[in-house]
């Protein structure tokens, strides 16, 4: 494997939105902030305390369906939802709020993820209502290597994303430029308005559902990361500092709320469709990213892996 200091130089910039109150988070404040709850009742022998070193214990228990649930009402706003803003030198100090994950592909083909964690997403408003709100969120940049050079770069977008050259991209020095979406954190290649209501169809202007994305406050993920080996064959991560925490990556459960019960006074869809409510459920973490591709879009079924030679089209 080739020297692995070249995955972090050129790991990406993400620009925040201007208006978006949810910042990067500390991954394991996450823990600290939730209960694992299956169907809204806690998991019965449950580490305590809960932690990045000890989260996959849960997967011996119906892991899958275990999901990190805030311990607050999300609905009162608490503190620990809106993250840690990133200081004047892009750090988000004190909270380690982003993964770094290392595939070596073999014969010089070398996948590195970026991955950013976020302790809420807002997604939006739709015909005036707020829509995919959910506790936990996680996105991420993949940047394909061939032999020690980037060629490809995914952002990852709702369910799915976009890909492109590592040549088209905007840049800062060698480092790729992301635009976090205001409030859903997607990740896009440019700035402004990105109508994505047909998935992997980013059209300019409003639509039905649109996502923005301007400079806001600048976020350097390198500065606050673990970093860790993946070997696919044996599905297993190696840090690369011994001090990192690795059991949290083999955790298959979700780093949210279950999607709250029409019962739920804070519930609400739009004439009853479910693909409308306010409230949706948490998001698996990096572990189901599929981090073993074959082409630099994750396999998706309906999607075709299209990388854009230009931004912007």
């Amino acid at each position: 494997m080739q020297e692995h200091g070249s995955y972090l130089s050129l790991a990406p910039l993400v620009w925040l939105h201007p208006e978006d109150p949810y910042f990067p988070s500390d991954i394991g404040a996450q823990l600290r902030h939730t209960t694992p709850k299956i169907k809204f009742s806690p998991v019965d022998g449950a580490p305590t305390p809960l932690t990045l070193d000890n989260l996959d214990a849960l997967n011996a228990n119906n892991g899958a369906n275990v999901y990190l649930t805030s311990n607050d009402d999300v609905t009162t706003a608490p503190a620990w939802i809106k993250g840690v803003k990133p200081d004047d030198s892009h750090k988000t100090e004190g909270a380690i709020s982003s993964s770094i994950i290392v595939n070596d592909r073999g014969n010089g083909n070398v996948d590195a993820f970026y991955m950013y964690f976020y302790a809420y997403n807002w997604g939006g408003k739709l015909l005036g209502q707020d829509v995919d709100e959910h506790v936990g969120d996680w996105e991420h940049n993949m940047i394909r290597f061939a032999n020690g050079k980037p060629t490809q770069v995914w952002y990852s977008q709702h369910g799915f994303g976009e890909a492109f050259t590592y040549d088209c991209l905007e840049k800062q020095g060698d480092r790729p430029v992301a635009y976090s979406g205001n409030g859903s954190h997607a990740n896009y290649a440019i700035k402004g308005t990105h109508d994505h209501t047909i998935p992997n169809v980013n059209l300019p202007g409003k639509g039905i559902l649109t996502d923005f994305t301007d400079q806001g406050t600048l976020w350097d993920p390198l500065l606050s990361t673990y970093y860790h080996q993946y070997d696919a064959k044996s599905k297993t991560f190696t840090p690369y500092d011994p001090s990192y925490p690795t059991a949290w990556l083999n955790f298959i459960g979700k780093w949210g709320d279950e999607e709250y019960p029409d019962s739920d006074p804070r519930q609400h869809k739009i004439f009853g469709i479910d693909a409308t409510a306010r409230f949706a459920g948490g998001p698996t973490g990096p572990e189901d990213k599929q981090l073993n591709r074959t082409e630099v879009c994750p396999v998706a079924k309906g999607y075709v892996c299209d990388v854009r030679t230009k931004i912007g089209a």
